[in-house]
């Protein structure tokens, strides 16, 4: 028989279940001010009916507890090859980074033979998870009242005590907001790593927490891809003899990276400059503009977005709690994509600098391939542009 556990949001909400993974926090370990990341986080949804193992080594879900709103997770096991901080050689990150994983219904059954149960590999990395959760309720309220934060306990009964409950509230209460939060510490290369070769375009990708399908979506178009640390300062990407910089995606509050938005601004006027996700909200800060955090942001594979230049919509697969601010955007700046359920801004370009960037997953992985022609559209900026000669 399973642990008792639930989930306590930090409005007072409360989800009970069974636990999956590694043991949830006991109540005794609840000590406010502690902020732990495996067990507690921000609580989003996501809505993609596959992809959970993708989804668990995603870097940009750092600090994050996903609540997958498909209810059946874990039939297909998990596979190191689906990891998007690994496995390749050089990118020193790994394991899951996530802070825990709600489903309505975990598989119990066996798995296709050379593959690592879901539950097996969450005690491997050492993220719990909650199963039994009426997750269509708990995605409701979300909906309706706005991601929060969360912790998943052990709890004595079916349902919390008084005092269970009290306990979660009070580590809540002190349990710091994604607003204002820099997670790029947490995650990214630790030392340059090299993919590609040939006589490509060379490009530095700053990894703030990338997810390894840019690097193999840019490497299968030609490219040479240089990742460095997200802390690399103007002279070591100069060094490297780029002919662009990409901005990749990652965790947290964009507007605290006061650093990297500087630094951007220092390679606009020299080299283009693109970006995914946070390294868009990223270009977008350093261009002027403004983010703000979204009710609950958009987390899936299945959300459409209109290309403003063509006319054309298509899905897209997306990770972020945060968007930029269309009011704030300089007249130089246009929209290049925008989301066609609610309109955000989901990309933009310059209008004289080679600088583009998209808010969605253009790498999918999982999710579908629609936006894959958005790596090519970056090396065909590329072809207008000189050599550079590295220095500055």
């Amino acid at each position: 028989m399973r642990e008792s556990v639930c989930l306590f949001l930090q409005d007072g909400t409360y989800y009970p279940g069974r636990s999956v993974g590694k043991p949830a926090f006991r109540v005794e370990q609840l000590i406010p001010g502690h902020a732990d990341r495996k067990g507690a986080g921000e609580v989003v949804f996501n809505t993609g009916m596959t992809g959970y193992h993708e989804v668990l080594t995603d870097p940009s879900y750092t600090a994050q507890i996903v609540v997958m709103t498909y209810p059946h997770a874990g039939n297909y096991g998990t596979l190191d090859q689906w990891s998007e901080i690994g496995p390749e050689e050089g990118v020193t990150r790994q394991g899951i980074k996530c802070s825990a994983l709600v489903v309505r219904s975990y598989y119990e059954g066996p798995v296709p033979e050379g593959r690592l149960s879901l539950e097996a590999f969450l005690q491997k990395h050492g993220t719990p998870a909650i199963t039994g959760v009426d997750t269509r309720r708990l995605t409701l309220h979300l909906r309706e009242h706005g991601s929060q934060n969360g912790v998943i306990v052990a709890i004595a009964g079916d349902s919390p005590s008084e005092t269970e409950r009290q306990a979660a509230l009070a580590y809540l209460g002190g349990f710091p907001s994604m607003e204002g939060c820099d997670l790029t510490p947490e995650v990214g290369t630790e030392a340059p790593a090299e993919f590609g070769g040939g006589d490509g375009p060379r490009l530095v990708l700053v990894d703030s927490g990338i997810k390894m399908n840019i690097v193999r979506e840019i490497v299968a178009r030609g490219a040479h891809v240089t990742v460095l640390p997200d802390s690399s300062t103007a002279e070591e990407i100069f060094a490297r003899k780029p002919d662009a910089v990409l901005y990749s995606s990652g965790p947290g509050d964009p507007a605290v990276l006061g650093t990297q938005i500087a630094l951007i601004r220092t390679l606009m006027s020299r080299l283009p400059v693109f970006g995914i996700c946070l390294g868009h909200q990223l270009i977008s800060l350093a261009l002027g503009a403004k983010t703000y955090k979204m009710k609950f942001g958009h987390h899936g594979v299945n959300h459409p977005v209109r290309d403003e230049l063509t006319g054309k919509v298509f899905v897209t697969t997306q990770n972020h709690g945060f968007a930029v601010d269309e009011a704030s955007l300089p007249p130089e700046v246009g929209v290049w994509f925008r989301n066609a359920n609610d309109g955000t801004i989901e990309g933009i370009y310059h209008k004289t600098l080679p600088v583009r960037c998209a808010q969605f997953h253009p790498e999918a992985c999982p999710g579908p391939h629609d936006s894959t022609w958005i790596f090519q559209s970056f090396l065909d900026v590329l072809k207008a542009q000189p050599r550079q000669a590295g220095k500055l």
